[in-house]
């Protein structure tokens, strides 16, 4: 099966690739079926709706920002990216990662009430 794009163009995908949110994304409920897609050389996992190919989520793996970040048995955490042309603004949120099992092929997100985590952290800062 294929599915086009906004960030690769038409993507051949597996339909045994196919990630089962049952709940869908906060926002977008009623879309079910993602892929996980990751070329080697970027720091970024997109998360694109099988259903609808133009909605698509740009995330991070959080265990690279921290080594303690609440983990759901099985499931890797990612956070939603927001990107901006100024990369001292590109943010993650933290506080409902998106929890991805690729082995079992199900994944859902979660709104974290422990903890400070931040909606808007900020993924690079600049070095003094």
């Amino acid at each position: 099966m294929k599915i086009s794009t906004l960030q690769f163009g038409e993507v051949e995908c597996n339909p045994d690739l196919i990630l089962k949110f049952t709940s869908g994304l906060f926002g977008f409920e009623k879309l079910k079926d993602f892929v996980l897609i990751k070329t080697d050389e970027s720091l970024f996992y997109w998360l694109y709706s099988v259903e609808q190919p133009t909605i698509g989520f740009p995330l991070v793996g959080l265990r690279i920002i921290d080594d303690h970040f609440p983990g759901e048995k099985d499931h890797e955490a990612f956070g939603i990216v927001s990107f901006d042309p100024d990369p001292l603004k590109v943010t993650i949120n933290l506080k409902a990662p998106v929890y991805i099992n690729q082995d079992k092929k199900t994944g859902f997100q979660k709104i974290l009430e422990e903890g400070n985590y931040s909606v808007n952290y900020n993924l690079f800062i600049e070095k003094a």
